[in-house]
C-alpha cells in the first residue's frame, strides 16, 4: 500500500521533477516508510512506500526491469502473487526481489494488459516502456485503490489522490457544476470520471488507460458484473448458496492475510466484520488483535456498539482494543480529517475511520475490514421496495438522494442551479445498461459499481492510509462481489437484508451479533450539529472564502443553520453538514473562490 505519482509528457519539455517531488511529498501518510523517484526525458514517476510485503530495499519503486524494458510504480497488494510467480518462473522469469511489484512487471511483460485479470486484489499502477515511454494506467475491480488524473496542455499527470495533483501545480481548480449537483443530490457521490474540479478526473475502476507518446489514449473496461445465476446454478438451495457464500468468503479472508508484518481487524460489532474474525478464527489465525472505536451519546442515539464488539472479542479470545472518542478529541481531528479526504466525504464515518485508523496504527500495519457487505447483499433497507418497484428510477431517487431538483435550486445560488437536472439522468443511464433486468438487481449494480465505490470504500482508503494503514475488504474480493450478483435477490432482501449472509453466518459467529439491530459508526453530533460543531459550521459557512464562492442560497443556509436537525436526508444524513463539509473541504485545500 502507497502512494503513486507521475507525469508525462508529449511535448518536447522534459517531465517536471520537480513538481513529482511536491506531489509524492503530500502523501508521506500512504507511504512513510520510503521514497523513490525516477526521470527519464518525457516521463517522471515517484513513489511512497509502506512496507507490507518484500520489507527490502529490492522492493523500492519506482523499480525498473532492465531486461524486461519496463519500469512500474503501483499502489495496492496482489494476493496471488506467489502463485503468478510461480507460473512466471516456470515461463523462465528470473526475479530479483520477492516482492508483489516485481510479479506485476513481469506478468504485463508475459501476457500483455490482459495481467490484469489474474490479480486477485486492490492496484493502481502506471507501467511505462523504457524505450518509447508508452504508459498503462490500470485500476482494479472495485475501485479500491484510486487513480487520479489531471490533463494539461502537453502532459498528462496521474497521483493516489487529488491533493496531490494539486501540490503539483497548474491543475484548472474550478469547479465543475454537474460534480456540484450530484454531490448535493447523490449523496455526496460524484462518480467515476467526474471530480468536484474541472480540471481533475478519476480512472473509473475496471478500467485500464493506454497513453501513447503522442498523448493519444486508449480506455479499456476490463471486469464487470452481472447478475442472476449461471446455468448450473438455477437448481442451487438456499443451503447451496449459503455454501457457496462461505466457501468464496473463507478464500477471499485467507487471500488477505498475505503479508510480512502482522494482519488485524477493525471490529464494529456488525455482522459484517465479526464474520471477518470469525473465518480468521476457523482458519487457525492466532493472537488476533481487533479494534473498535465509539463516540458520546446525544440525546436518545447511542454512540457507540461496545457491547457487539465485546461479544466477538470474547468469544474469539482477540487482543481486542476500545477507543472511545469525546467531542474534545473529535473537532479538534476534523479538520486534520477534512485535510486527509480526497474527495468531501460528507459520511459521519470519515472521522470515525480518520480517529480509529489512528489507533490502530500504532499496533499494526495491515487490517481486515468489513466493508462493502450491505451493498453487495442487499443490507440497506431502501432494498426490499425495490423487489416491486414499477418505477425503478424514480422509487430508488425517492430513497437515496437527498435532494430533488426543486431542492437543488433552493440550495444553490442562481449561477449555479443549470438548466438541467444531472442525478436522475444518470441513474435512468445507469439503470438502463444490461446486465441486471429487475429493478432490485439495477439498485444493487449502481451501488456496487458507482456508491460503494465512491463513498465507504474511498472513505476507508483515505483515513487508513492517512495513517500509514492497509486496509483490506474481503467482502470486495471480485470473486465475492460476482457471486452475490448471481444470488437470486429474494434471497438476499428477506427479513429486511442479508438474509443470505446471515443464515450463514449462523454456522460460524454468535446469532447475537446477526439478529441485532443495524449499525454503523455513529458518530450523532455529526448528525444533529448541536454544540462546537454547530459552531465549526457557521464559521465555515460565513467565512469571506465562502461567501467570495457564492455555492449557496443565503436563505436556505440560514434556514438550516436555525434548525439543523429538522433538515436531514432521507438515509439519515445532515443537509446542513453536507453543505459545510464541502466548503470546508474546499478551504482546506485552498481552493481559491472564483465563478462558474
Amino acid at each position: 500500500m502507497c502512494g503513486i505519482a507521475g507525469e508525462i509528457r508529449f511535448d518536447s519539455h522534459p517531465a517536471d521533477q520537480a513538481a513529482i517531488q511536491r506531489m509524492i511529498g503530500t502523501m508521506t501518510g500512504r507511504g512513510p516508510d520510503d521514497e523513490g523517484l525516477y526521470s527519464n526525458g518525457r516521463v517522471a514517476f515517484g513513489h511512497r512506500r509502506l512496507k507490507v510485503i518484500d520489507l527490502s530495499d529490492d522492493a523500492r519503486q519506482p523499480m525498473i526491469d532492465q531486461d524486461l524494458g519496463l519500469g512500474i510504480v503501483y499502489n495496492g497488494c496482489v494476493y496471488n502473487y506467489q502463485d503468478l510467480r510461480q507460473t512466471l518462473t516456470e515461463k523462465g522469469y528470473k526475479f530479483f526481489s520477492h516482492s508483489d511489484t516485481e510479479v506485476l512487471l513481469k506478468a504485463y511483460h508475459a501476457w500483455g494488459k490482459d495481467f490484469v485479470r489474474q490479480l486477485k486484489g486492490m492496484f493502481a499502477f502506471a507501467i511505462w516502456h523504457l524505450d518509447d515511454g508508452r504508459v498503462l494506467l490500470g485500476r482494479d475491480r472495485q475501485g479500491i485503490k484510486p487513480l487520479y488524473i489531471a490533463r494539461m496542455p502537453g502532459a498528462l499527470r496521474f497521483a493516489s489522490t487529488l491533493p496531490a495533483l494539486l501540490a503539483g501545480g497548474d491543475v484548472d481548480q474550478s469547479i465543475d457544476p454537474v460534480a456540484l449537483q450530484q454531490y448535493l443530490s447523490f449523496h455526496a457521490v460524484v462518480p467515476a470520471p467526474r471530480t468536484i474540479l474541472k480540471g481533475v478526473r478519476k480512472l473509473p475502476p475496471a478500467t485500464l488507460l493506454e497513453v501513447a507518446p503522442d498523448g493519444t489514449e486508449k480506455s479499456t473496461t476490463y471486469w464487470w458484473v452481472s447478475f442472476g445465476p449461471e446455468e448450473d446454478e438455477r437448481s442451487y438451495s438456499e443451503r447451496d448458496w449459503e455454501d457457496a457464500v462461505l466457501e468464496t468468503l473463507r478464500r477471499a479472508v485467507k487471500r488477505r492475510l498475505v503479508a510480512d508484518v502482522p494482519v488485524g481487524v477493525l471490529l464494529s460489532g456488525g455482522l459484517d466484520s465479526s464474520l471477518v474474525v470469525g473465518l480468521l478464527a476457523e482458519a487457525g489465525q492466532k493472537d488476533l488483535s481487533t479494534f473498535s472505536i465509539g463516540f458520546e451519546t446525544v440525546g436518545d442515539e447511542k454512540g457507540d456498539e461496545f457491547i457487539y464488539s465485546d461479544i466477538i472479542a470474547q468469544h474469539y479470545g482477540t487482543n481486542h482494543h476500545q477507543h472511545f472518542v469525546g467531542s474534545d478529541i473529535a473537532l479538534p481531528a476534523l479538520q486534520d480529517c477534512v485535510d486527509a479526504m480526497s474527495e468531501p466525504m460528507v459520511s459521519h464515518d470519515a472521522i470515525g475511520f480518520y480517529l480509529l485508523s489512528r489507533e490502530v496504527s500504532q499496533h499494526v500495519k495491515v487490517v481486515q475490514s468489513g466493508q462493502g457487505a450491505d451493498e453487495i447483499f442487499a443490507g440497506y433497507h431502501w432494498y426490499p421496495p425495490m423487489m416491486e418497484s414499477d418505477d425503478p428510477v424514480a422509487d430508488y431517487a425517492a430513497v437515496f438522494c437527498d435532494r430533488d431538483r426543486a431542492e437543488m435550486c433552493q440550495t444553490l445560488a442562481p449561477q449555479w442551479q443549470g438548466e438541467n437536472d444531472h442525478v436522475l439522468p444518470f441513474i435512468k443511464s445507469h439503470f438502463a445498461r444490461p446486465g441486471a433486468k429487475n429493478a432490485i438487481d439495477k439498485a444493487l449494480r449502481i451501488d456496487t459499481e458507482v456508491m460503494l465505490v465512491e463513498d465507504p470504500v474511498k472513505r476507508v482508503d483515505n483515513m487508513t492510509m492517512a495513517w500509514g494503514l492497509e486496509a483490506r475488504v474481503p467482502f470486495l474480493d471480485h470473486e465475492v462481489v460476482e457471486l452475490a450478483a448471481r444470488i437470486p435477490a429474494r434471497l438476499k432482501v428477506r427479513d429486511g437484508g442479508k438474509y443470505i449472509l446471515k443464515e450463514a453466518a449462523r454456522r460460524i459467529i454468535p446469532s447475537a451479533v446477526i439478529d441485532r439491530p443495524k449499525g454503523y459508526f455513529p458518530v450523532p453530533a455529526l448528525k444533529y450539529i448541536e454544540g462546537p460543531f454547530l459552531g465549526l459550521v457557521r464559521d465555515v459557512l460565513h467565512d469571506p472564502q465562502a461567501r467570495a464562492r457564492g455555492l449557496y442560497n443565503d436563505a436556505y443556509v440560514n434556514r438550516l443553520l436555525a434548525n439543523p436537525s429538522d433538515h436531514i436526508t432521507p438515509l439519515g444524513g445532515s443537509k446542513l453538514w453536507q453543505l459545510a463539509l464541502l466548503e470546508y473541504w474546499f478551504q482546506r485545500h485552498g481552493i481559491a473562490a472564483h465563478g462558474s
